[in-house]
């Protein structure tokens, strides 16, 4: 089903915000879009618009449909929410207490720990399965640092 055409006719106030946005945001690609809709609302025929910016007419289209339906905020990238995270924020507190007391304060015969050590801790204790990776992104998230490196000679 093809989408019908519309005009893009902006009052002053819509094209003095596009414009200001256009002018202040870091975000080149929330530019882009201010631009398509800036330079459509001009009288550029569509295709020329698509190709000066370097995107498919479709994507163009796209644009034009979202600023339509939701003004300037409906131009702006929306993220999906992406994966949860393996490791409930409800145990921040537990593993930090876990890693500032050392594993010595587990009943553990270690020096320091490990990324490794503390997820394999943290399956046992919880039943919560992770990775090394998992565990890092999670010390690095709440700023610990789970071990000093040691050097052997």
């Amino acid at each position: 089903m093809v989408e019908p055409m519309y005009r893009v006719e902006l009052t002053s106030d819509e094209e003095q915000s596009l414009q200001a946005t256009f002018k202040t945001t870091p975000d080149r690609r929330l530019r882009d879009r201010c631009q398509a809709v800036l330079m459509v609302a001009r009288g550029r025929r569509r295709y020329e618009v698509a190709r000066d910016l370097g995107v498919h007419r479709t994507t163009l289209g796209q644009w034009l449909k979202c600023y339509r339906e939701g003004g300037l905020a409906g131009l702006a990238i929306q993220w999906p929410p992406g994966k949860a995270r393996r490791i409930p924020d409800e145990l921040a507190p537990t593993i930090i207490e876990w890693v500032k007391g050392g594993p010595v304060s587990c009943g553990l015969n270690r020096a320091n720990w490990t990324h490794a050590e503390l997820a394999q801790y943290l399956y046992q204790q919880t039943g919560i399965e992770v990775k090394e990776t998992a565990m890092r992104e999670f010390c690095h998230r709440h700023q610990i640092r789970p071990y000093r490196p040691t050097y052997q000679y």
